[in-house]
This record gives C-alpha cells, sequence and structure tokens, in this order.
C-alpha cells in the first residue's frame, strides 16, 4: 500500500455513552469507510469505546494557542452582552 493515496485521518471516541468524543490519535486510509474500519482495529480493540468519528485532517479549522489572546478576547466592549441592561424579576434576586 502506498502512503501517496491516502489520506491522513484524526480519530475520536467516546468511551461510554453521554460522555464526549475524545481525541485519540491519527491514521492514514482510502477513504472514510475504510478509516472508520482502521480505527475500531486499533484504537478499539478491548471494548474501549462506543463511538467512533473519523474526520480528514485537511477538513479540520482550528484556532491556534499563540492566537488565543485576539482570538478569545473578553467581551467587555460587548456591553449589550452584560446582564446589567435587562430587567430581573423580584424572585431571581442577584446575578
Amino acid at each position: 500500500m502506498i502512503l501517496e493515496n491516502l489520506e491522513l485521518f484524526e480519530v475520536f471516541v467516546r468511551s461510554k455513552r453521554g460522555l464526549d468524543h475524545k481525541h485519540v490519535g491519527s491514521l492514514h486510509a482510502e477513504d472514510h469507510e475504510q478509516a472508520l474500519e482502521y480505527a475500531r482495529d486499533v484504537y478499539t480493540r478491548r471494548s474501549e469505546g462506543v463511538s467512533l468519528w473519523v474526520v480528514k485532517s485537511r477538513d479540520i479549522c482550528a484556532s491556534q494557542e499563540d492566537d488565543s489572546d485576539c482570538f478569545f478576547d473578553p467581551s467587555d466592549d460587548k456591553p449589550y452582552r452584560h446582564a446589567t441592561y435587562y430587567p430581573l424579576p423580584k424572585e431571581v434576586g442577584n446575578m
């Protein structure tokens, strides 16, 4: 098998119902179906999961840690997001 024809997939496993999927690794495969089979064989050999996700690595769009200051800028400059501009019912008390 030549790796040039294979795509890189990221694998996510959910260990139990109700929990989040966690990234567990990467693998090369020809398509999504093959990636699911490989992921099952490699990452859930001992019944560690109840659900698998495989996503082409090139399709993942993510922020970078170096950009966190400007990307996750606090919303202080957006006063309309603060609850102080909304009347609260007496039953609520203080927020």
